[in-house]
């Protein structure tokens, strides 16, 4: 995806293989050597910033992912030519709290234009759904000092490598809520405009094709989850607190903290009561972990499964080409779990 965006169509068939050979190695500093000339090089740490820096950036950006597709960006781990690209960055994006390498290094990188897309939005807590034993209420009525209690329960601090935050177990998973996406893409457009104030202008056009496409996937959000069967999904990765805040829906996590660890059999009796109660069709998993959580549970409670992509990479096994496409398919995975009328 990368190659395709960054290389200009008009290039020679030369310049072009050129640029192909520099982007495969995969670091910054090659990738603006091989025929960028004076492009913005940029570090990304993970798909969601990417596709924020690629789409408004465009052809003034030569963008580095740091997590390479297929791997699950919270088990990254840095190699030092990858540290070293980071400080040859003119411009960084990423969230703080989901890579704690990335967090250490982009803090001694020096690097002046370091944006924490988590600055750019609110987060909130959404640490209940982590056992997702007490997730049956809708968040927007619930006090925010109720929360409190289950700060210990920071989502996937434990197990698997998670560290979210440390602001009282905040949730990162902002890029799942288009609205709160399209609030962080205004801010990265903002920031590139200070840090190319040339190309200020293409970027600001470029946010605002973003953003009005990211309006344009709310509106089929609500429009398709308006009227459901049910309002409840069961998911092996408590990733959609976000976007079951938005779409007035309720995430039921299953162990929550590692989405590959079996469940126990206390917890597979409370998800299949809340099932039968909730009329809940579906047990989801995700694309870059085991299914074998999922089809456990589905087995033992009578249950389906089904592809929920908390999109923190796409893979050949992603349901869609980019954000978008991925996005339009969860919702299609949704509405069909949950009885779209």
């Amino acid at each position: 995806m990368n190659v395709r965006r960054l290389i200009p169509t008009t290039a020679v068939a030369g310049a072009v293989v050129l640029g192909l050979t520099a982007l495969s190695a995969c670091s910054t500093s090659d990738a603006a050597d091989g025929g960028n000339g004076d492009k913005l090089k940029v570090t990304a740490s993970f798909y969601p910033m990417q596709f924020l820096t690629e789409r408004i950036g465009g052809e003034h950006v030569a963008v580095t992912s740091l997590t390479k597709p297929g791997v699950e960006p919270h088990d990254l781990e840095l190699t030092p030519r990858q540290i070293g690209s980071i400080s040859e960055s003119d411009y960084v994006l990423y969230l703080k709290g989901i890579q704690p390498a990335v967090d250490d290094a982009i803090k001694q990188s020096g690097v002046k234009n370091t944006v924490d897309a988590a600055t750019l939005t609110t987060l909130e807590n959404h640490g209940s759904e982590v056992s997702g034993h007490d997730h049956g209420h809708d968040h927007a009525e619930e006090a925010p000092e109720e929360h409190g209690e289950h700060e210990e329960h920071e989502e996937h601090s434990e197990g698997d490598g998670h560290n979210h935050g440390e602001e009282g177990g905040a949730d990162p998973h902002i890029w799942l809520d288009p609205v709160k996406y399209a609030e962080v893409a205004k801010g990265v457009g903002k920031s590139l405009e200070k840090a190319d104030p040339d190309h200020a202008a293409d970027y600001r056009k470029n946010t605002d094709a973003l953003v009005a496409e990211l309006g344009e996937l709310n509106t089929a959000y609500e429009t398709g989850l308006k009227n459901t069967s049910t309002k409840t999904f069961i998911t092996t990765h408590s990733a959609f607190g976000y976007l079951a805040e938005r779409y007035g829906l309720t995430q039921q996590g299953i162990a929550g903290i590692d989405p590959e660890a079996e469940p126990s059999p206390a917890r597979i009796q409370e998800i299949h009561t809340i099932a039968e109660k909730e009329k809940a069709t579906t047990v989801f998993f995700e694309t870059l972990a085991s299914d074998r959580t999922a089809r456990t549970l589905a087995k033992d409670t009578g249950l389906k499964t089904g592809v929920l992509d908390p999109l923190e990479g796409i893979t050949k096994k992603s349901q869609g080409a980019d954000y978008i496409e991925v996005m339009e398919s969860n919702l299609a995975a949704l509405q069909k779990a949950l009885g779209a009328k």
